[in-house]
């Protein structure tokens, strides 16, 4: 249990009941089409993008790919075939300059089954708006302190922002908890005998537009991981200018003062929340 004002609690529970925003009306729906099984709405196109994919589409047609006034098709195939065909969407988009950060780096598209239907550019996920996942993992000590990273000035989303003390998008071939325990190294430096003790604690679904971009829809796998007093994490990838740690107390204020990513400033204050229970 820590100290903080019923208010500051309220803040951040009012802030955790708009974790998922529906997309725009004026967004274009991207569907699956599954033939006699129906269509799945699977993703938003920003207004903004519409009007270049109709051009290039008429221009030069996409196996498996069709556009309309208001939807976005995309015909279920094989895995193979189907990635095989977004990839050339995705490059198709990224010619005109709506896929920044381009990754080379896969992630897939996964149904509520667990199932892999197609993988694509990492970057062009937020651009359709299709759902991706990460894992976040919040790093306290018994002492009742967090450990934050700050992003990278050079990173192509929210630079310089607060960050859990690892998190990052999960990658086609991984798991949450293969991808939770790479980010841990890779980010803050936590040996895998440590990061072997993170205690899965729920998921939280984020969704919403992202203003001249596309449509954030993400599944955070969410983790705690108790580390020691005398612990410091230090970054290896390069992806994170440094940490702080600091009271629950002050985590909170910085939340609330738009200081933290969208996403960690969620996972935070979900973690705030649980330890004031």
């Amino acid at each position: 249990m820590t100290s903080l004002s019923t208010s500051t609690l309220a803040a951040l529970e009012e802030m955790l009941q708009n974790t998922a925003r529906s997309a725009p009306a004026d967004y274009l729906p991207i569907y699956l089409s599954r033939g006699t099984l129906g269509e799945q709405i699977i993703g938003h196109l920003n207004p903004e993008f519409v009007s270049y994919l109709q051009e290039s589409l008429q221009k030069e047609s996409i196996p498996l790919v069709a556009i309309s006034h208001d939807k976005l098709s995309i015909q279920l195939s094989k895995p193979r075939d189907l990635s095989n065909s977004l990839y050339l969407l995705a490059n198709r988009m990224r010619a005109g300059g709506f896929i920044p950060g381009w990754r080379n780096e896969d992630f897939a598209w996964i149904d509520q089954n667990g199932h892999k239907y197609f993988r694509m550019e990492r970057a062009a996920f937020r651009t359709f708006g299709f759902r991706s996942m990460a894992t976040h993992i919040n790093g306290y000590t018994q002492g009742n302190s967090i450990w934050l990273g700050r992003r990278s000035e050079a990173k192509p989303t929210d630079p310089g922002k607060l960050d859990n003390l690892a998190a990052g998008g999960i990658t086609a071939d991984e798991t949450p908890w293969v991808s939770a325990r790479r980010e841990l190294w890779e980010e803050a430096g936590v040996p895998e005998q440590i990061a072997e003790q993170i205690e899965p604690v729920g998921r939280i679904h984020m969704r919403r537009p992202i203003y001249g971009r596309g449509f954030h829809d993400e599944q955070l796998y969410v983790y705690d991981l108790e580390l020691a007093d005398n612990f410091v994490p230090t970054n290896h990838d390069g992806e994170v200018s440094g940490f702080i740690e600091i009271s629950l107390a002050e985590a909170a204020a910085r939340i609330l003062a738009d200081e933290f990513t969208s996403d960690a400033a969620f996972v935070t204050a979900d973690f705030i929340l649980r330890r004031n229970k």
